[in-house]
């Protein structure tokens, strides 16, 4: 099992970055792919972006190719989502989640495990 804990949200004025980590706690961290999620209100969970066991596949949904970015780094159990040019539509609870499959997923039932998630407010 893995233990996932997200920190680095806040309140951002539009076009602003932020920086969100997911900390890892458990065994065989670099066993798992990585995935991002994020939801708003009165809205479903949405994919925001994945990154395979070895940091070698990366990929981003839509709504943030070209302004996200994930990383993830092994030796400190730890996954990133680079938030740049961000806008009031991005704000949502985010939230980090593993699983062991070889090839991550964009579906939120793809993911074993979640973290509590972290609040991001784009004031525009």
């Amino acid at each position: 099992q893995v233990q996932l804990v997200e920190s680095g949200g806040g309140l951002v004025q539009a076009g602003g970055s932020l920086r969100l980590s997911c900390a890892a706690s458990g065994r065989a961290f670099s066993m798992y792919s990585m995935g991002w999620f994020r939801q708003a209100p009165g809205k479903e969970r949405e994919f925001v972006c994945f990154i395979n066991w070895s940091g070698g596949r990366t990929y981003c949904g839509d709504s943030a190719k070209g302004r996200f970015t994930i990383s993830r780094d092994n030796a400190k159990n730890t996954v990133y989502l680079q938030m740049n040019s961000l806008k009031p539509e991005d704000t949502a609870n985010y939230y980090c989640a593993a699983d062991r499959a070889l090839v991550p997923g964009t579906e939120a039932s793809e993911y074993n495990y979640w973290g509590q998630g972290t609040q991001v407010i784009v004031s525009s």
